[in-house]
């Protein structure tokens, strides 16, 4: 049985790997301070510890990762806009927490660590669709953020020697993504405006359109990346559908009232060349965004 230790276990995300994880007869071990994950989201089969792993001393994150084989590293504060906001805050969460799990991970002598980047690192690309050696072009402290966690874990697969990987998430959607606080998605607000009976509301014109992505076919790309049997040397991938859709679309398929409510800085589109993980990892998307609100709405009653 593997040992392996699920930053950010108790999130959208890593929640739904967990679980995953567990039913494949992993060990695993959740590190959480519970900012944005729920304590009803972890696993009893996971040891959970709480910690913040900004804060926490590095013989303390080296005990716990002795004798770990995988390290997956979800944890982070996402979103732009508040990121903008509180640009040390979100630094502090995105960049020093990843680099005590990098530098832990090295002393404690764990053989990967699968580190959960974003397709913000791109911007405002004009490549569709956008592969892995696009021009990076940040647009915010968060997009930034992430990539230059990306950046360390090259760094540290090659001066350190210990082995990474980055996936770059596209939009992810699914089971348990947030509809409360600031770092809810659009579907999340979507779905809670909805549920209150207000209008859906939308910056700019709607027709920005972003690749949605499932968050099982998420869990699956962190499972192929970690079971890989070559050195990934700090390889990025993008874990995409391949596929787009505007706001104004997932707006009617969510229904209800629209509200333009003005303008903000952001990517027009996002749209993933997805061929490079399907290739090397063998990993295929499986996510419908149209069948799953469906259900989704089912399930809220909306």
């Amino acid at each position: 049985m593997k040992r392996v230790v699920v930053t950010g276990g108790a999130g959208f995300i890593g929640s739904n790997l967990v679980d995953e994880l567990i039913s494949n007869q992993y060990e695993v071990i959740i590190l959480d301070n519970l900012s944005t994950g729920k304590s009803a989201n972890i696993n009893p089969q996971a040891k959970f510890i709480y910690c913040h792993l900004q804060e926490i001393s590095e013989n303390e994150l080296i005990n716990l990762f002795t004798g770990v084989d995988i390290i997956f590293h979800t944890a982070a504060l996402a979103r732009v806009q508040p990121s903008i906001e509180h640009p040390k805050m979100f630094n502090k969460a995105n960049v020093d927490s990843t680099l005590n799990v990098l530098l832990a991970a090295h002393k404690a002598g764990v053989k990967r660590v699968v580190y959960s980047a974003s397709s913000s690192c791109y911007g405002s690309t004009s490549q569709f669709p956008t592969p892995e050696d696009s021009p990076t072009n940040p647009l915010s402290p968060y997009g930034l953020q992430k990539y230059i966690g990306e950046q360390y874990c090259r760094v540290f697969s090659q001066v350190y020697g210990l082995d990474t990987v980055s996936l770059r998430y596209f939009n992810v959607y699914g089971e348990r993504q947030s509809l409360e606080g600031a770092y809810k998605l659009v579907l999340g607000i979507f779905a809670k405006q909805r549920l209150e009976n207000k209008p859906l509301t939308i910056t700019n014109d709607g027709n920005q359109r972003r690749d949605f992505t499932y968050v099982k076919d998420v869990v699956q790309a962190n499972i192929l990346a970690a079971q890989y049997k070559n050195n990934l040397n700090g390889e990025s991938f993008n874990i995409g559908n391949g596929d787009n859709c505007s706001i104004n679309e997932v707006a009617e398929m969510i229904g209800g009232s629209v509200e333009y409510i003005g303008t903000r800085l952001e990517p027009f589109e996002t749209l993933a060349d997805n061929t490079k993980a399907k290739k090397i990892l063998g990993w295929v998307p499986q996510g419908n965004l149209r069948d799953w609100i469906k259900q989704y709405k089912i399930q809220l009653g909306i």
